[in-house]
This record gives structure tokens, C-alpha cells and sequence, in this order.
């Protein structure tokens, strides 16, 4: 589980919001009628919104200081003439170095949903020497701006600077916690409705080095309010050949990544996925890994995820950039509003890691209970059923399982749920990371397209 024994960073928003807001108790919300959503005679709105840059056109259309587009079968933009030089110190280290930057803006996007939560993800190559900085601003609702809020500060490597996300960052109407972007009181109408995002690109001095960015986007959304979704009907049956790995075999190795392996679900998860599509580590690049330990590129995934300041590698852009620095692979955050959409892309063979938090009595077959885990839905039963590598088993051969399909849609579409102790807390409300191939089939293109991912 991820960091299962501590508040998320949701289920905190989600406490202090109930008290300070709606003054609701576990009781009271019992009581309450249900929303929209859970009328399933009521047709319902794709309250999700993801935007991307990708093309040479995108990189162009966006105002550039110092950096440039680049054109071929990847494109992307990348450091041409530096803008300037600035000092930066690595909170984690306490190193102060001076670096080349440029920078890149997008253009502005309009939701089509204005939005409560915002979530970017970006995919780049950041060779030694290198590093970047997303920023996402964007205008409310009510005509006024946010400032430029920090989404990450990211490397590929651990030696240039410690990754991180930056916390402390508020207006008084919206915050960011660790990846998120949040309205801090939507139940006023508030949200945001446009953004950009800013991305600076910084290089040692004196080198031709750059990192290059070939996606960059962001997730906006507004989830109702939900206890429970309506049921889906089964429409597929179909397993995906995804290989499986066990975070608790873990257990104990690097505990200065998130207390070791049992905290490991977001990055095994992610190397389940990454291999499926033929990502491998060389030896090389898994030398640092003790070689007693079994499956090496776990332990390797859990270390390139690792967000310093969160403490954990949980953080979801970092997970999906992670994914993209192997070759021929995107990676993306994003919300599905149903199973259906999961079947869509199981159909089309891509399989979804998925973010859910349960009580153990809440999802049978699991054994377990979390504030937040991840898992690897790789396919679906005749009956419907999802079958899921849950790496959250006792070892490799544990990891399939299989989850009864209403409970499973419930516990990972909720926005609303109740802890151990009665309290309302949060849900992730669908969200998952998609990794496929940096050119998918029409198939994949066309599966994608129906979630909206392009």
C-alpha cells in the first residue's frame, strides 16, 4: 500500500473541508440524498477535461524565452539560446548551483469542464546536467488569476537535483497538494476555469546539454460528490499478458525511499507496465541494486519516482514521467469516468493502474484495507469481473487477482467514502496513469481518443 498509515494528501483536503465547510458527519452524510451521479436513470455528463501539448505545431504556437521547437517523429521543445542564469538551492541537500534556463508557456487553455482539481503530467528526457520546473496558472471562475503554482521539480536522475513537489503553495482559494491543483471550497461554485502551463528547462553552464519535452499537459476535472456510482454493464472479456511483481517481497530494501517495498504499490505497478510494452533496465543502470534482491528494477522504480519533499512514490506525474523515459513509451494522469472506458482500453490492449482506498471489508478477496493504493487492472472475466495485478500480495505468483466488479467500480469512481472511524473522508473519484506507445495503432489512438487522451 502507499503510505497506507498516514492521511493522503486528498484524505486531509477532504477531512478539513467536511468540518470547515459543511460541518458533515458520517452520520449526517449517511442521510444525505444522493447526488446525480448516483441516479442512474440520469444521463451523465464526461466531467473530465485532459489537454495536451505534443505536435511541432503545439510547440510552436507556445511563446518561447530562450527555448525552441524541434520538429522529427518525436517532437518536442528543448533550450536554444538560454534566457539567462539563475542560483537555485536544493532544499534536500542544501547545494546552491547556478544554471542556464528557458523557458516555454502554452498557450491558453479553456476548460470544457471548469474545473476543481488539476493534475499535469509531462514526458522528457533530462540527460545528466539537466533538469525542469512545470508551472500551471490559470483564471477562476470569477474573473480573477492564480499565481504560478509549482506542479514539480523534475529529473530523470537523483544527482543533479532531488525531485521534488513543493508544498505551501496557496491563494487562499485554491492549494496545491503535492501533484494537485484544488479548489479549496468548491461548494461555493468556484473553479478554475483556464490555464496555462509554464515549463523552464535549466543546464550546467557551458554545456550544449538540454532537456528535451515531448508531452505536456494537464488533467482539470469536477467529480460530484458521490458515495456510490452506478452500476456498469459487463462488455468484455479479455486478460492482458502483463507481467506481475510483488511490492511486499520488498519489504525493508532502501527504506529512505518511503520506508521500503510495502510502500512500493505506485512504482511496481508502473514497472508492470512499463515491461509489458518491452521496457527493460540494463544491467548498468540496475548495478546499484543489491544483487541479492529479486526483481532489481522494482527497487530501481521506486528510487526514479521518489518525490523528496511528499517522502513517498506515490506522486502521480512522477510516476508517468518515469514511465516515458523508456524508449518509445508516453505516459499520462488522467481520470476514466466508468469501467466501460476501462474496457475500451483494455480492448485495445492497454492496460490502466488505478488509485482507490477501501476498508478491507470493502473489497473481497483483498485482505487488506487502505487510504490509497495502487493496482494494475489488466483485464476483465466473462462475468464482468476485473482482474487486477495487485501488487499488494505476498509474492509474484500472488499478484493476479480478481475483484468483484461492483465493488471494485465503487470504491475506485467515489469521490466520498468513510474511514475506519466513521468519518468522511476522500475517494480518488477514477483516477488512473496511462503508459502506451509514443505511436500508438489506430486501434490504441482510436481507444484513447474515446477517454479522452490524444
Amino acid at each position: 500500500m502507499s503510505r497506507a498509515q498516514q492521511p493522503s494528501r486528498r484524505t486531509v483536503l477532504a477531512v478539513a473541508v467536511a468540518a470547515a465547510v459543511t460541518g458533515t458527519s458520517a452520520a449526517t452524510a449517511a442521510a444525505a440524498p444522493e447526488s446525480a451521479a448516483d441516479d442512474p436513470g440520469r444521463p451523465q455528463a464526461r466531467p473530465i477535461d485532459h489537454h495536451a501539448w505534443t505536435t511541432y505545431r503545439d510547440w510552436r504556437c507556445g511563446t518561447a524565452e530562450g527555448a525552441r521547437a524541434v520538429s522529427g517523429r518525436r517532437p518536442g521543445v528543448v533550450i536554444g539560446a538560454p534566457a539567462g542564469r539563475t542560483d537555485y538551492t536544493d532544499p534536500h541537500t542544501g547545494t546552491t548551483a547556478t544554471w542556464e534556463y528557458a523557458t516555454w508557456t502554452s498557450p491558453e487553455h479553456r476548460l470544457t469542464v471548469p474545473a476543481t482539481e488539476v493534475v499535469a503530467s509531462w514526458n522528457a528526457h533530462t540527460p545528466d546536467g539537466t533538469w525542469l520546473q512545470v508551472e500551471l496558472g490559470g483564471t477562476y471562475s470569477d474573473g480573477t488569476d492564480t499565481p504560478w503554482y509549482v506542479m514539480g521539480r523534475w529529473a530523470a536522475g537523483d544527482q543533479d537535483i532531488k525531485r521534488t513537489s513543493v508544498d505551501d503553495q496557496t491563494d487562499g482559494k485554491s492549494t496545491i497538494w503535492t501533484d494537485t491543483f484544488s479548489i479549496d471550497d468548491a461548494s461555493t461554485g468556484l473553479r478554475l476555469s483556464s490555464y496555462r502551463l509554464r515549463l523552464t528547462l535549466y543546464r550546467r553552464p557551458g554545456t550544449h546539454r538540454t532537456p528535451t519535452v515531448w508531452r505536456l499537459g494537464a488533467m482539470g476535472s469536477d467529480i460530484p460528490d458521490r458515495f456510490t456510482v452506478p452500476a456498469s454493464t459487463p462488455g468484455l472479456a479479455q486478460e492482458l499478458a502483463v507481467p506481475r511483481y510483488s511490492q511486499e517481497i520488498h519489504k525493508g530494501q532502501y527504506p529512505e525511499y518511503d520506508n521500503g517495498g510495502e510502500a512500493w504499490c505506485s512504482p511496481t505497478s508502473s514497472q508492470m507496465i512499463i515491461e509489458y510494452w518491452g521496457g527493460r533496465l540494463t544491467p548498468e543502470q540496475l548495478s546499484w541494486v543489491d544483487p541479492s534482491y529479486a526483481d532489481p528494477q522494482v527497487d530501481h522504480a521506486a528510487r526514479f519516482t521518489y518525490d523528496h519533499q511528499y517522502e513517498g512514490c506515490g506522486n502521480w506525474p512522477f510516476n508517468a514521467a518515469y514511465a516515458a523515459t523508456f524508449e518509445g513509451l508516453q505516459g499520462v494522469v488522467t481520470r476514466l469516468a466508468s469501467l466501460t472506458d476501462l474496457e475500451t482500453l483494455i480492448a485495445a490492449g492497454i492496460p490502466a493502474i488505478t488509485s482507490q482506498s477501501f476498508l478491507k471489508g470493502e473489497l473481497t478477496g483483498a485482505g487488506y484495507g487502505t487510504s490509497g493504493h495502487l493496482m494494475t487492472v489488466i483485464g476483465f472475466t466473462a462475468d464482468g469481473d476485473v482482474i487486477a495485478n495487485d501488487p499488494a500480495s505476498a509474492d509474484d505468483a500472488a499478484v493476479r487477482r480478481v475483484y468483484l466488479r461492483r465493488e471494485f467500480e465503487n470504491i475506485w469512481l467515489r469521490t466520498k467514502r468513510y474511514n475506519a472511524s466513521g468519518k468522511v473522508v476522500s475517494g480518488t473519484g477514477g483516477v488512473c496513469y496511462l503508459y502506451f506507445p509514443a505511436h500508438p495503432t489506430p486501434h490504441q489512438r482510436r481507444a484513447l481518443a474515446v477517454v479522452g487522451v490524444h
